[in-house]
């Protein structure tokens, strides 16, 4: 009897601890699972990243010159010598509106621009009825301008007109030559029908 009793517990005891192995197998198995999925997800999460900016619809080259042109012209207002530099080529030539020599490389041209810069405040240029062509490697645009800042101490204003040349160099546009002309303000004539002494109500200028 004793015998049989011994057999029985040791039965029962053996039947624990298999229980308790399964157990322990069944979660670890649950945790390998877990963190396999876990390692999926992150493996999939950068081909998923990549197929997003797949989708973005790039830039035509018009677009990115008139997306240069943009920034050329802001980083010129700001005064952003560095940011005013992505957009130029070394070689460039500019040629301005005054009776001078065209300047001939980025050197000359950032002397030139940072003592000007320097004597300006309250700087403000706006763009206007930009035409842009562009014919393989090489493309050029024209545009209106309208000036207006603090020049010396003194409220300043000029409207002109400026072409640019620019070429397509390791993927990125660049501007080889601008050329800006200066645009003379036609006075306002006084209707022949207006009282003597009174002026005429003032236009305001194009944006």
């Amino acid at each position: 009897m004793k015998k049989h009793l011994r057999t029985r517990f040791a039965s029962r005891t053996t039947q624990r601890v298999i229980f308790l192995l399964l157990v322990a197998a069944l979660s670890l198995s649950c945790v390998s699972l877990a963190a396999a999925q876990k390692e999926k997800k992150k493996k999939t999460d950068p081909a998923s990243s990549t197929e997003s900016s797949k989708m973005l619809i790039p830039l035509t080259d018009e677009q990115q010159i008139d997306y240069a042109l943009s920034e050329m012209l802001g980083a010129w207002q700001l005064g952003d010598s560095e940011k005013l530099r992505q957009d130029y080529a070394d070689d460039v030539a500019i040629v301005n509106g005054s009776w001078a020599p065209p300047i001939l490389g980025w050197t000359n041209y950032l002397a030139v621009y940072q003592q000007q810069r320097a004597r300006m405040q309250q700087v403000r240029m706006d763009r206007t009825n930009t035409y842009i062509k562009v014919n393989g490697m090489v493309g050029w645009a024209c545009y209106q301008w309208d000036f207006a800042a603090v020049v010396d101490g003194q409220q300043t204003e000029s409207q002109g007109q400026t072409t640019v040349v620019l070429e397509k160099r390791n993927n990125h546009w660049v501007i080889v030559l601008n050329h800006t002309s200066l645009a003379p303000r036609v006075p306002q004539a006084t209707p022949a029908n207006a009282p003597s002494g009174q002026q005429p109500p003032a236009k305001p200028s194009p944006r």
